[in-house]
């Protein structure tokens, strides 16, 4: 539904980034005494909302970034994104010096697990957004606002981006185009501080256990949406699992604040099972959107009714430690937290990066693994009757990477057509248009194919002139 959609672009550019190199450093832990030998079980590591494919660079202008290694050219604009499900996003960048990888799969998260979470002036970028293009869809009102003669689509997209990297990359950068930067400096100094927007969609906690015969829960349903669908354990037909109220009624429609119990039959073996809550709703302008692909980090500027979803999973044994874990980044921690608690009567005892941790019988406990920037991390948690939890991912907490604004969305090749000597929409390929660290290389090799043939043909030609002789 594009038309719910507030300034969505018509253009249809294709624009995509290059692709990002790999990152190294794979941190692996978790192996419990007496654990079982299950295939360890991976729980969905987001905390629900959007799922998106990424389109590329859709409405855009130019920019310029100043750094001590000179100037450089860079695309600067509206990125699309399609949801899972069904709906569009837009979006800006706010990790200017890492690319966007082309088709890379992108979540709604919190700002807590991206750069945003440490940026002081993660308040004023959502200013910006609520405050421009696309939101405010009048050009012409934009436009008197910030003192300048007219914007185009590209010229709003290109100074909206421009003062949005200022406050989250502090770099310097200006657009191009007179008005664009004009836009981008009446933005930057009209900011204000606005609140973090709530998840379209999330249920609190995410994981719950305790024994067969008891309520296990409650999970609570934190949404923006009407209402949400609720979707039982597959199985629950065989199980006996129900998804019921504080009253015991059976659940199958919820809403915001709506609290969710598993309903385990008193006989069951011990085992687990999970729930998920589907809806139909606009994300709220502000929300991060993260990728474990170290695709480059943006921020919501619009969007249509989009298809979001969560889940939440349920653990439980008869005796013994009854553990439920789940785990997120944390920036400013600098880590995953990983949050383990045990509904049993007898001690849950695992380790992380080869250090061993209790929780009590009832107790919860938060351990915080530490990482590195840019590091792979992947861990498996088990436990007693076969318990076993997975968690992998990307940790990606600073603007400044590993790579450099040569890996950006750069206009060195074939730079978008112009009319009036602004930038338009165009079918330029960002996999082509962003340049990195190996392009060099590849040229150089494939120039010096080039001289080593032409030696080759004429040292040939040489010798069939002195065999004619």
């Amino acid at each position: 539904m594009l038309a719910a959609f507030s300034g969505f672009p018509r253009s249809v550019t294709a624009a995509r980034l290059g692709a990002v190199t790999l990152v190294s450093g794979l941190v692996a832990a978790g192996a419990l005494s007496g654990a079982g030998t299950a295939v360890a079980e991976e729980r969905p590591q987001t905390e629900g909302g959007a799922t998106a494919t990424i389109n590329g660079l859709k409405t855009y202008g130019e920019a310029v970034i100043h750094e001590d290694g000179g100037d450089q050219r860079v695309a600067a604009g509206l990125f699309e994104m399609s949801v899972d499900g069904g709906g569009t996003l837009q979006t800006y960048c706010v990790d200017i010096h890492n690319p966007t990888q082309r088709d890379a799969r992108y979540h709604e998260t919190s700002w807590s697990g991206t750069s945003l979470g440490t940026d002081k002036d993660a308040g004023r970028i959502r200013w910006i957004l609520q405050n421009s293009y696309p939101q405010v869809n009048d050009l012409a009102a934009l436009a008197r606002q910030a003192g300048v003669h007219g914007l185009t689509e590209q010229d709003a997209a290109a100074g909206t981006q421009v003062a949005i990297w200022r406050y989250s990359d502090g770099v310097k950068v200006d657009a191009v185009d007179p008005q664009a930067e004009k836009l981008a400096d009446y933005l930057e100094k009209s900011a204000r501080n606005s609140a973090e927007p709530q998840a379209s969609l999330t249920l609190d906690p995410p994981e719950v256990s305790g024994r067969p015969g008891d309520l296990l829960g409650p999970v609570t349903v934190h949404t923006n949406a009407g209402g949400v669908t609720v979707v039982p354990p597959a199985d629950a037909a065989t199980s006996g699992v129900r998804i019921i109220d504080k009253t015991g009624k059976v659940i199958t429609s919820a809403e915001d604040g709506s609290r969710l119990y598993f309903d385990i039959p008193e006989a069951a073996a011990d085992g687990s099972a999970q729930l998920t809550v589907q809806a139909s709703t606009t994300v709220p302008v502000g929300r991060a959107f993260a990728s474990d692909s170290r695709s480059q980090t943006q921020i919501l500027a619009g969007s249509s009714e989009s298809t979001v979803s969560a889940t939440a999973g349920a653990t439980w044994a008869a005796k013994g430690a009854i553990p439920a874990v789940s785990a997120r980044k944390n920036c400013a921690k600098g880590g995953v937290d990983v949050t383990a608690a045990n509904k049993g009567d007898q001690p849950f005892t695992f380790q992380l990066t080869g250090v061993e941790h209790t929780i009590p019988a009832g107790a919860s406990r938060t351990v915080t693994v530490p990482l590195q920037e840019d590091q792979a991390y992947d861990f498996t948690i088990t436990g007693p009757n076969g318990f076993s939890r997975r968690f992998t991912g990307v940790f990606d907490c600073k603007t400044q990477g590993a790579l450099t604004t040569k890996s950006t969305q750069t206009l060195s090749e074939p730079s978008p057509a112009t009319v009036g000597g602004s930038p338009t929409t165009t079918d330029t390929d960002l996999a082509s248009t962003g340049g990195s660290a190996i392009t060099p290389m590849i040229a150089g090799v494939a120039i010096g194919l080039v001289v080593i043939g032409g030696a080759v043909l004429v040292v040939l030609r040489r010798k069939e002139a002195h065999e004619g002789d």
